[in-house]
């Protein structure tokens, strides 16, 4: 098997008990995986930062209050995509181990059930941002001025909520099932429309109507339309792996049970770990407008650090979940080694260069900030290389190696000791009580993904994660059987 790709085989399912032997590890066949799987993810991932990057900056050429609008308005879609990711989780977790498996009916009954939750989801949020625009943005803001300006954004974008709906299960599927570039295409094409179209509305270039912040909103629907459009017609086409509408009329008991039941655990984390987000913020939003300057732009360079760390953090999970689901558990240990070793060596190497391009960063990004901004972006960044090592440790084992296992609930424990028992606190005591430096209070502030990883390793060496889920789907419909 060292040449074969597994995607090849999963186009001839198997019976639902019967387990191929586990092949021996083997070198080049598992970096070919890494490489063909994590990086068109990581690449999507650079694109969509480096364009957002540009997003942003075009919208505050806009205004400064469209830009303050479309920042709180969009707050609606932080959640709701928290939502979607927790989905996508489980998407990941269960498609990627009965394609291990080559379970490909299952696979499909997986993605018709998701796509009911993920489109019921995304009615709900539509029907808020549609009908009670106004009632969404008082919650964020009481100036008028921004309140009346997200109302028009919000009308326009919601529909985007549908189409998002519709996308992110399909994507999830494909990135399962070895169809990970055409996943990261349809996104990065997305990414791109989102950004022309906005040029062309926003401003009313090329005859196009100017249109502001409603261009804003409707470049987003444009390209989120576009975004589901290709993947129905990819699904439409397959041979594998594909959309049936009989399974999403009549979905599979098991595979309800099963969804429903880790679905849970990954959205307490996404809760927990985003609302903590808000609070960081808030505790940087408290320490002065040059904290907030340098932060912003810190953030930028971070997210755009890692992206290659993500890469290999989210494709482990692909990677390990076949090795699961196809019941190679040894197998799925040593390629789980690997790629921690590989992310930590990515990481590194981000790191790196992050320190070394700090100068440069700190020259063209500061050209505007006072000499105070510019020195806390610069000690910012420094602290930031020492986040992504940790990023990149967290990405394998949680996103990569326990997700991929059905583990969800560790990250929640994991997030909910680290950052409300401990990060939190202390980062208030020292913003707000000692009144710590501002540059202090912000690396203990990130020192969340490090101080974690201890912890990490302890469950990691426990091996609970590795476990395969498809065995216990056909245990329940023995018992459903036996009651029948």
């Amino acid at each position: 098997m060292s040449n074969t790709d597994e995607t090849t085989l999963a186009t001839v399912p198997k019976s639902a008990g019967e387990m191929l032997p586990e092949p021996p590890y083997e070198a080049k066949p598992f970096y070919q995986k890494v490489l063909r799987i994590g990086l068109p993810i990581a690449i999507q991932a650079l694109i969509t930062q480096l364009v957002e990057a540009s997003d942003t900056l075009m919208l505050g050429f806009l205004s400064q209050s469209a830009l303050s609008a479309i920042s709180l308005a969009t707050q609606v879609h932080f959640v709701l995509n928290m939502i979607f990711i927790s989905i996508n989780v489980v998407i990941s977790s269960m498609a990627a181990q009965y394609w291990g498996k080559k379970d490909v009916v299952t696979v499909e009954k997986t993605l018709a059930f998701s796509l009911k939750i993920s489109v019921g989801t995304a009615l709900l949020f539509f029907a808020g941002a549609f009908f009670l625009p106004k009632t969404l943005m008082t919650l964020f803001t009481d100036d008028p001025v921004l309140i009346e300006l997200g109302v028009e954004y919000l009308r326009i974008v919601g529909f985007s909520y549908i189409f998002l709906g519709i996308s992110y299960p399909f994507l999830g599927i494909l990135k399962n099932t070895g169809r990970v570039a055409k996943s990261s295409v349809f996104s990065t094409t997305a990414v791109f429309l989102n950004l022309a179209f906005n040029a062309l509305l926003i401003y009313g270039l090329l005859g196009f109507p100017q249109m502001g912040i409603r261009g804003a909103a409707l470049a987003t629907v444009i390209a989120r339309g576009a975004e589901a459009l290709l993947c129905i017609i990819e699904t439409a086409f397959a041979k594998k792996a594909k959309f049936r509408f009989k399974y999403f009329i009549h979905d599979d008991k098991p595979v309800r049970v099963q969804f429903l039941k880790l679905l849970p655990g990954i959205l307490g984390n996404m809760a927990v770990w985003g609302v903590g987000q808000t609070v960081f913020s808030s505790i940087i939003g408290h320490l002065g407008s040059d904290a907030v300057a340098a932060n912003s732009l810190a953030s930028i360079a971070q997210r755009l650090g890692v992206c290659f760390c993500n890469g290999v953090g989210n494709g482990s999970s692909v990677i390990v979940g076949h090795e699961l689901g196809a019941n190679h558990l040894n197998r799925a240990k040593i390629y789980a080694k690997k790629l921690l070793k590989l992310s930590l060596i990515i990481g590194a190497i981000s790191a790196f260069l992050l320190f070394l391009a700090t100068p440069l960063i700190v020259q063209i990004a500061g050209v505007n900030l006072t000499d105070n901004a510019k020195e806390l972006l610069r000690y910012m960044i420094y602290m930031m290389c020492f986040y992504e090592i940790g990023k990149a440790a967290n990405t394998v084992f949680v996103h990569g190696c326990f997700y991929a296992g059905g583990d969800m609930k560790f990250g929640l424990i994991c997030d909910a000791i680290n950052l409300w028992g401990f990060i939190i606190p202390i980062g208030l005591l020292l913003a707000f009580v000692i009144k710590a430096p501002v540059i202090l209070v912000y690396c203990f502030l990130r020192m969340d993904e490090i101080v974690k990883i201890p912890a990490e390793i302890i469950h990691y060496k426990k091996y609970g994660w590795v476990r395969n889920i498809t065995l216990e789907r056909e245990k329940q419909q023995a018992e459903s059987k036996v009651k029948a």
